[in-house]
């Protein structure tokens, strides 16, 4: 039980990872398209993503040629669904997160991802 907990709050300490929880809130998305909003390098993206994957707070999804990330609407943990509820309440007025909104609005995968 205690491994569990140490990795949701390993997956919650890094800015990063909750910038891309919050985006994800908004809609799936794709690497490049997080990497875009970060701008960050694919691997460390990756690695984000991996820790958010591992931790239950994300699921990916491959769609055709796309490979999709998104929140995990049915988590094995309450507590994760507890934490993503209560993100706006903690974060969504962070200029940070407000910049990633409007950027998200105008991320287009088809010109952006070179597939």
């Amino acid at each position: 039980m205690q491994k569990e907990k140490t990795k949701i709050f390993k997956a919650l300490s890094d800015l990063n990872r909750l910038r891309i929880l919050k985006a994800l809130q908004t809609r799936s998305m794709c690497v490049c398209e997080i990497k875009l909003m970060l701008a960050l390098a694919n691997s460390t993206v990756s690695q984000h993503l991996k820790v958010l994957k591992e931790s239950g707070f994300i699921l990916e999804k491959k769609e055709g040629k796309w490979v999709n990330y998104m929140i995990n609407p049915r988590p094995g943990d309450e507590r994760i669904s507890a934490i993503l509820s209560s993100l706006d309440f903690w974060i969504n007025d962070e200029a940070v997160i407000i910049k990633d909104k409007n950027t998200i609005r105008k991320l287009d995968r088809n010109t952006i991802c070179s597939v």
